[in-house]
């Protein structure tokens, strides 16, 4: 296993997933694994794909080329940073495409020689130490919580960016993981739905009805949580749950998490080490269940 990799923010975390961050680099040190941010790093371009192809790819080669220079491989916490980052690292494997995207970088002193391997860091997981692995370091099993997953749109596609690791239609491996601490992955209807996201600058009252109507099916299946692996989808399910509860006019009350969090917890960091208290609509049964630890 690798020891160092370069930490993909992205635009999200920093303002409003610090929680997600301090946590991954929590349990990734458990591992042997250090995850160093990049100064350099800036916007992964998805943002802007649906308005400019060649921007975006510009906008993700130039990060490319900043995790290469410094040698690490990349890891990113956001399921569209990944999914964008990875898309244009295979992409660039494409020798005419990489001279073309190389002579408008060297406008801004950058080159992309080979560029890096991309993963999310859910997938780093699965693939560097598994369930088995996690299971192995378990030390507060969790066989007290039930969990939702919600997978979101980009963590496995596109597919062949990813190499096929995982059916994007039956995905698993966040739910293997969450196993391996011993808690229970409840199944609810339409679990591979959108969060509402994508159209949130877009069209908010259509966006809060589609986060609306996949947190009600959450809430139907009773978890102790939903846990998200991409910080959009919580700004969508944690962050405007009220406005959600508002327009359905009922309550829901589904507290949200983040991955590390959970298994960080299982593997015996504090409430404190995953910021567990952070998140707007919090998971009290978690916390009370580790309110001894510091």
């Amino acid at each position: 296993m690798e020891n160092k990799y370069a930490l993909f923010l992205g635009c999200t975390i920093p303002l409003r997933g610090r929680h997600y961050e301090k946590s991954a680099v929590e349990v990734a040190r458990l591992f042997g694994a250090e995850l160093e941010p990049q100064q350099d790093f800036a916007c992964c371009g998805f943002p802007i794909k649906s308005a400019t192809r060649e921007g975006t790819l510009l906008l993700a080669a130039r990060n490319l080329a900043v995790a290469e220079e410094a040698g690490l491989e990349v890891l990113a916490l956001c399921a569209s940073c990944a999914s964008v980052l990875a898309e244009a690292a295979e992409e660039l494997a494409d020798d005419g495409l990489l001279k073309k995207v190389n002579e408008k970088l060297a406008k801004v002193g950058r080159k992309v020689e080979r560029p890096p391997r991309v993963r999310h860091f859910a997938r780093w997981l699965y693939d560097e130490v598994g369930p088995e692995g996690i299971k192995e370091k378990v030390v507060a099993p969790l066989g007290d919580f039930r969990f939702a997953v919600h997978y979101g749109c980009h963590y496995l596609k596109p597919s062949w960016a990813f190499h096929d690791v995982e059916d994007p239609e039956a995905p698993h491996s966040i739910g293997d993981l969450l196993r391996a601490t011993g808690a229970e992955v409840v199944d609810y209807a339409e679990y591979k739905k959108c969060c509402g996201g994508a159209l949130l600058g877009i069209d908010e009252e259509l966006s809060l009805r589609i986060a609306g109507e996949k947190l009600t099916r959450v809430k139907a299946a009773a978890p102790d949580a939903v846990v998200l692996v991409c910080p959009f989808c919580a700004v969508m399910y944690d962050d405007n749950q009220g406005k959600v509860a508002a327009q359905l006019e009922e309550e829901l009350g589904v507290p949200v998490l983040f991955l590390p969090q959970v298994l960080g917890l299982a593997l015996g960091l504090s409430v404190k080490d995953v910021q567990l208290k952070l998140a707007k609509n919090k998971c009290e049964k978690l916390i009370a269940a580790f309110a001894q630890e510091k």
